[in-house]
């Protein structure tokens, strides 16, 4: 029987539980603990199962315990700058598929990416990392996620669908086959997408147009 590997979880909040779960039911991970670096008064909550640790005594995780690490924090500019900063004292990123989610086995989901119970990823898409394909989201075939995009609960995506950096797909979002969405877009709750979105914009409705800028730099 394999070992399973030890995981630290970079965020503790709505979120971390969902990714939490997933892990643990994956089998292939086994957590260390969390981190909540805004709150220093959590520093020893029990939390999803887990300790809050002191984030300034995980490199001794990195060092002697644990290998890798998830960030599990849902703003998507937010979750890519915590992993640079990661990245940059030598950590490395696990990538997580629950049992009940299904990638088709030419597709490649990115380091740190989480695919939680109920995501479809179909055949030939490319999918970055950082992503996250939240709760029965479906990616059809031939579609392409770039880094730190945030696919929401029961957000639908055609194929051919171009999804640019820090994108935000809200619940239920539709997108229709070969649209792209710009980067760091905020794509609202329902919005039916029939045309490309451009960058840094607010879009919803049915069908969605753009509302505002984002001031998305």
């Amino acid at each position: 029987m394999q070992r399973s590997e030890p995981l630290l979880i970079w965020g503790a909040g709505g979120h971390a539980r969902v990714v939490a779960e997933a892990v643990r039911t994956s089998g292939r991970f086994q957590i260390v603990g969390f981190v909540d670096d805004v709150n220093e008064n959590r520093i020893g909550e029990v939390f999803a199962g887990g300790e809050i640790l002191n984030p300034e005594r995980v490199e001794d995780l990195r060092a002697n315990r644990a290998t890798k690490v998830l960030v599990a924090v849902g703003d998507c500019t937010a979750r890519l700058a915590v992993a640079a900063r990661l990245r940059a004292k030598g950590w490395t990123f696990a990538t997580v598929v629950h049992p009940a989610a299904v990638v088709a086995s030419d597709s490649r989901l990115g380091e740190g990416t989480i695919a939680v119970a109920g995501a479809i990823v179909n055949p030939n898409c490319r999918v970055g990392a950082h992503v996250i394909l939240n709760t029965a989201c479906t990616v059809d075939h031939d579609s392409v996620i770039e880094d730190g995009v945030h696919v929401g609960p029961g957000v639908r995506l055609g194929g051919h669908v171009h999804v640019e950096r820090e994108a935000w797909l809200g619940i239920g979002a539709v997108v229709k086959d070969r649209v792209r969405i710009g980067r760091g877009a905020l794509i609202g709750a329902g919005a039916v997408v029939l045309q490309d979105i451009p960058r840094g914009v607010v879009a919803y409705g049915v069908p969605a147009r753009v509302i505002r800028k984002r001031g998305f730099s």
